[in-house]
């Protein structure tokens, strides 16, 4: 019988892979927002425990919330042919500087300018981790070859 094999998109969730993948994750999203605090003029964090607290938080909401919004927000995001991503995302950096004290936002503009510097940063990172990490395993059925019957 044949095997039905899933790409590795679908049957991976976000805590596929254990401790390690999910502290590289906060990792890179901790190198992202601080590069976004230093280039965005309009993102602040008045310490660094702020700082990573607005990263510890900003992972939770990407991990738990996101998928969700992704989903209300569909019809929206395919409209905008993924225009609208960015304002989700500039959307939950909002909610994140109003949940974590110290870490502040000063309006909308600077959460998109934000969201774009983290989702780039985050995009490249994880893409040049996950390549260097993956390793391609091939499967193949060994079969033995079909018994002849009837050779005449």
């Amino acid at each position: 019988m044949p095997t039905i094999r899933f790409a590795r998109a679908v049957h991976e969730s976000p805590f596929h892979g254990g401790m390690r993948r999910a502290l590289i994750r906060v990792l890179i999203t901790g190198i992202a927002v601080f590069l976004a605090i230093t280039i965005v003029p309009g993102l602040e964090a008045d310490s660094l425990a702020a700082g990573i607290a607005a990263v510890l938080v900003l992972t939770f909401l990407n991990v738990i919330l996101r998928p969700i919004l992704f989903l209300l927000a569909l019809p929206l995001i395919v409209f905008t042919l993924g225009l609208f991503l960015v304002v989700l995302n500039a959307l939950l950096l909002e909610l994140t500087a109003f949940l974590v004290k110290g870490f502040t936002v000063s309006g909308f503009w600077p959460s998109v300018g934000g969201a774009l510097i983290i989702s780039l940063v985050t995009t490249i990172l994880n893409s040049w981790i996950i390549d260097r990490q993956t390793h391609i395993e091939v499967e193949e059925d060994y079969r033995r070859p079909p018994k002849i019957i009837n050779p005449d």
